[in-house]
Formats: structure tokens, C-alpha cells, sequence
């Protein structure tokens, strides 16, 4: 039997999962969410319905997962904990200071309705946490870094484009090239969240917009630009869309440690990734698979990245994976 999937808002996110959803053999795609007008909104899919968001007081009983595919800054803490009370959610909710609270959310309506909502997935929070939390467990004595980009942020983007007065907006992560090059070689420095990374974002305002205004938003963001070297440039939306319409992302976990006497060990696990919502979206499509088969065994309340063994999310049999993954 097909895992049925709803997704709800289309945007990037919802395009990726969408197309991370058709390509997988054990699941379809049942309906597409949108707070927009319904009507105006074409999805690639054929014989899939788009409906309102308001719809979903209907819905309980044809969809096995819903994948929640709005922001982080505003949609995602309103959204999970409400749509968890009714359905087995997933969500990508990547604002990091904010994780306990949103869990803690999550988890109280879910375990109240008996469902599943995993929260947090996407590569990172999400399988660069994995590769965080194996790390450290494999060598308690060392030092993990964490690098992103360079690359569009789609949470920062959203951030920015939130503000009044912004048309479009991209924001680059961009690694610092030094600090890199020093965890690689072995050392471990003591690196603040301002020597790692810079943050450039490219912005549309809208005509007679207080552009001083915007940019002082933007740098003074909490979670988000507050604590960066931060570059805001404004463009016009044609050399918006000449170039920056693409959504590249990437980056990298080093870890450095030590066993025995001293010997040192370098782990790095790295993604370069074409399109960070496609690729974001197929973590979120693995991961549904997971929240259907834990409450299918009785499993209720939030789950993250780290609760959940890689098995549940692999269309694979356990016999298969035994005998071709291990």
C-alpha cells in the first residue's frame, strides 16, 4: 500500500517535495495545501487536486503524512503544533536557538492526538546533525565545526523577504576560506559565529521603499543576521532574476579528535548540492516514510533526526538492507 502524502504550501520547498514524493515507488501524492487561491495555483503533478489549506478539516482520513513546506520565521511554529493534533507531520523548521521550544510544542499535540511529527528535517538541522551527534559519540575528545555555503539560504531568504518594503530577496552563506583551511589541517581553533561565516543578501525593494530602514532590519535580525559580517545590496529585479534565480547550497561537517595518545583523526562529511530545496525536500520525503511506519507501531509525539534509526527511512526491506547496505 502507497503512503498517501499531502503537502502543504508551494513553494520551492513544496515543488521539491513534490518531486521527491513521485519519484518514490511507495508513495503518492494526494493533495497540495495552499493558503493561496487554490486556482492560481499549478502544480506538476496530473490527477492531483490543489485545495485550500482549510480543507484539511476534511482530510484526516485521506492522507497518511502531511509535509509542512512554509518558513521557519512565522509559519512553522504556528503550523506544526496545529496540523499535529489531526495529522502525522514533518517539517524543516531550521531556526537552531529554537529547536527545544518548538519540540516541546510539537510533542504536546502530537502525544495528545497520537500522532507522529518529526521536526527539523533537512541537512541541517538535520543530517549534518547526524553526522554532528556520530562524531562526537565515535570521539568524545575533539571538536566539531560546522561550515554552510556558499549557497542561497531559503529560511534567511524568507526572513528577508518578510520584511515591509522587500519584493524578492536571496541571501549567500558564505563560508571564511581561512577558517576552513585551518580545521582541515588539524588544528582546532576557537571560532566564533562571526570568523566562520559572512552573509551577503541581494534585495528588491519596492519603489519609494526606506531602504536604510531595510537594511538596518536585515543586520540586526536575531538568529539570523544579528551575530554575522552581513552585506546587503539592493538590485532590481530583472538582475534578480538574471542572476540569482538559482538555489545552490551546500557545505560541510569537520570534526577533529583524538584517541590513545594523542593520535589525531579528521572526520568530514560535505554536500554540493544543485538545489537546496530538491534536495531538502527528498530528506523531508524520507523522513514522512519514517513518522508513517513509527505510528503505524504505536509511536506518538515529536521525533527528530537523532530518535529515529536510518532503517525506517529506506524503502528497503530490513532482509535488503542487510544484505546490500550494511
Amino acid at each position: 500500500m502507497s503512503i498517501r502524502i499531502g503537502i502543504l504550501g508551494y513553494g520551492n520547498l513544496g515543488r521539491g517535495v513534490e518531486a521527491a514524493v513521485n519519484a518514490a515507488e511507495d508513495m503518492e501524492l494526494c493533495g497540495v495545501f495552499t493558503r493561496r487561491d487554490p486556482s492560481t495555483v499549478k502544480i506538476m503533478s496530473a490527477n492531483v487536486k490543489t485545495y485550500s489549506a482549510d480543507d484539511l478539516a476534511d482530510k484526516k482520513d485521506d492522507i497518511d503524512v502531511l509535509i509542512l513546506c512554509g518558513g521557519s520565521a512565522t509559519d512553522l511554529p504556528e503550523m506544526t503544533p496545529k496540523y499535529a493534533a489531526d495529522y502525522n507531520v514533518v517539517d524543516s523548521f531550521d531556526t537552531h536557538a529554537n529547536i527545544p521550544i518548538h519540540f516541546a510544542k510539537v510533542d504536546e499535540a502530537a502525544k495528545a492526538a497520537g500522532k507522529v511529527g518529526i521536526i527539523s528535517t533537512g541537512w541541517d538541522p538535520g543530517m549534518f546533525s547526524l553526522n554532528r551527534v556520530m562524531a562526537a559519540s565515535i570521539l568524545p575528545r575533539g571538536h566539531a565545526y560546522t561550515f554552510w555555503g556558499r549557497g542561497v539560504s531559503q529560511g534567511h531568504s524568507d526572513a528577508i523577504r518578510r520584511i515591509d518594503g522587500v519584493v524578492d530577496a536571496r541571501q549567500y552563506t558564505v563560508p571564511v576560506e581561512k577558517a576552513i583551511a585551518a580545521v582541515r589541517g588539524g588544528d582546532e581553533p576557537e571560532l566564533s559565529t562571526r570568523e566562520k561565516h559572512t552573509r551577503e543578501c541581494y534585495v528588491v525593494a519596492a519603489e519609494g521603499a526606506d531602504l536604510e530602514r531595510i537594511e538596518h532590519e536585515i543586520k540586526s535580525m536575531p538568529n539570523y543576521f544579528a551575530d554575522y559580517d552581513t552585506t546587503v545590496t539592493f538590485i532590481s529585479a530583472e538582475e534578480m532574476k538574471e542572476k540569482h534565480s538559482g538555489l545552490p547550497h551546500g557545505g560541510s561537517v569537520i570534526y577533529t579528535g583524538t584517541t590513545g595518545e594523542g593520535t589525531k583523526h579528521v572526520i568530514e562529511y560535505r554536500l554540493d548540492l544543485d538545489s537546496n530545496p530538491e534536495f531538502t525536500g527528498a530528506v523531508l520525503c524520507a523522513y514522512a516514510r519514517a513518522a508513517y511506519r513509527l505510528n503505524r507501531e504505536g509511536v506518538s509525539g515529536a521525533k527528530t533526526v537523532l530518535d529515529i534509526a536510518p532503517a525506517y527511512l529506506s524503502p528497503l526491506s530490513g532482509e535488503e538492507l542487510r544484505a546490500h547496505m550494511l
